[in-house]
C-alpha cells in the first residue's frame, strides 16, 4: 500500500506571518515526528498576538474550537503560522491560524500542516474579562 503524497501548497503571501518556528530533537517522539501538543502550543502562541494587538494587552486562551493535523510535521522542517481575526464579541476574539511546513531535508517543498481556530479573552490586570477596546483605540 502506497502513502498519499501531501498536497503542496505555497506560502500564503496575502495573509499576515505570526509565528516562524523550526522544530527541534526535543520536541520529537522517537521517530522523529514532532509532538501534537509542541505544534498546538504553537499554534496558540500565533492566534494570541494579533488577538493581543487588538485587544491592546493581555488576552488568555479560553477554547480550542477546532483543531486539525492535516499532515505530520518533522525535527528540520521550517514551521510558518498564519493567524487572522474571524470574529470579535464584547470580550472574546476568534483567530483562524494555518501552518505550513517547509520541508527543509531535500525537496524545500510547502505543505500545509495544521488549521485551527481558537478563542481568546482580552483580560485586565487581575485577569478578568475586560471589554475589548473600539478599533480605533486598539492600535
Amino acid at each position: 500500500m502506497s502513502t498519499p503524497t501531501p498536497a503542496l501548497a505555497a506560502l500564503p503571501e496575502e495573509k499576515q506571518l505570526a509565528l516562524r518556528v523550526m522544530p527541534m530533537p526535543a520536541d520529537a517522539n522517537a521517530h522523529g515526528d514532532v509532538f501534537g501538543g509542541w505544534i498546538m502550543s504553537q499554534v496558540d502562541i500565533a492566534g494570541s498576538i494579533p488577538a493581543a494587538q487588538r485587544a491592546n494587552g493581555r488576552v488568555a486562551t479560553i477554547a480550542v474550537n477546532s483543531f486539525l493535523f492535516k499532515e505530520p510535521v518533522f525535527v528540520g522542517d521550517l514551521l510558518s503560522f498564519y493567524a487572522t481575526i474571524v470574529k470579535t464579541g464584547n470580550t472574546s476574539i476568534t483567530v483562524y491560524v494555518e501552518a505550513y511546513a517547509q520541508r527543509m531535508r531535500l525537496s524545500h517543498d510547502i505543505v500545509k500542516v495544521t488549521e485551527a481556530m481558537v478563542t481568546y479573552v482580552a483580560t485586565d490586570e487581575d485577569r478578568r474579562p475586560r471589554p475589548l477596546p473600539n478599533l480605533a483605540d486598539a492600535g
